[in-house]
C-alpha cells in the first residue's frame, strides 16, 4: 500500500496530476489515511501500455 506521495512517485507524475488522472481508487485503511494499491497502480499502468487508455499530455491537461 501506498502513500499519496509514494503512489505518485511510482508512477512518474507529479501529485497534482496524479489526483486528476489516475482512475485506481484509494483505500481509507484508517479514518484519514488513504492509500493506494501497488497491484492495482500496476494493473492501471499495464492497461495503459495494452492501449485500453492512451493518456497523453493534452489528456492529462485536459483533466486539470
Amino acid at each position: 500500500m501506498l502513500s499519496l506521495t509514494e503512489a505518485a512517485a511510482y508512477t512518474g507524475l507529479p501529485q497534482k496530476h496524479f489526483k486528476a488522472t489516475c482512475p485506481v481508487q484509494p483505500l481509507e485503511i484508517r479514518p484519514g489515511a488513504r492509500s493506494w494499491d501497488k497491484r492495482d497502480l500496476d494493473r492501471w499502468i499495464d492497461d495503459m501500455k495494452g492501449g485500453a487508455e492512451m493518456t497523453t499530455r493534452d489528456a492529462i491537461l485536459g483533466k486539470l
